[in-house]
């Protein structure tokens, strides 16, 4: 029986959620000819971000059109378009005390589909399927039409699905920001060789 995590695993701090998706499993099922295929990876980096206290974040401006999920409903699909060529997926998560938050998902390892990922990415090595959040998005076909998407239902196109915890998991500054980089909020598998990018400060 597919168990994904409840409301309750996302009404957390975000941060708390960011470090407990390592190990499980994103899955984004498509329909083909009637056939329902499954392409699924296992979560190996997050990033977390927050409200108006996360100069980094989308939701320090106030909600919008564009960051509405970060302040309603937890374990929902925030996605969105960005530096003109690619999506990220996000899943929203915050504590009762936060007005909002989410988790970017950065990097998986790929486990179910491996052949149909690499069609999406037109790459060979499984190395650069998922490693990074771009390449994830276009490895597992998601796209801004899956935007509100309930990732606590198994039944969902895009759902995030319990795994497997692995041994370490270690906080390193967030990649690919300008603005508050002091924070140690970035979470990884240090063992994991699908990584985006690899850093050795441990928190």
């Amino acid at each position: 029986m597919i168990e994904c995590p409840d409301d309750a695993f996302y009404s957390r701090t975000t941060t708390a959620v960011a470090k407990e998706l390592i190990g499980m499993k994103l899955v984004r099922t498509l329909k083909i000819k009637n056939n329902t295929l499954r392409l699924a990876g296992t979560i190996v980096e997050t990033e977390a971000y927050g409200h108006n206290n996360d100069k980094a974040s989308h939701a320090r401006i106030g909600p919008t059109s564009r960051n509405a999920v970060m302040f309603g409903g937890v374990g929902i699909a925030y996605i969105y378009f960005t530096y003109g060529n690619h999506y990220c997926v996000n899943v929203s998560a915050k504590s009762k005390r936060e007005i909002a938050g989410a988790v970017l998902i950065r990097a998986i390892e790929p486990i179910e589909g491996v052949n149909v990922m690499r069609e999406y990415r037109a790459v060979d090595s499984i190395f650069s399927l998922g490693s990074g959040p771009g390449k994830l998005t276009q490895a597992l076909n998601i796209t801004s039409m899956l935007n509100g998407a309930d990732m606590k239902d198994p039944k969902s196109e895009l759902h995030i699905e319990f795994g497997t915890t692995p041994k370490e998991i270690i906080s390193t500054p967030r990649i690919g920001i300008t603005r508050a980089t002091e924070r140690n909020w970035r979470f990884i598998d240090p063992s994991s060789r699908y990584l985006s990018k690899m850093q050795i400060k441990v928190r």
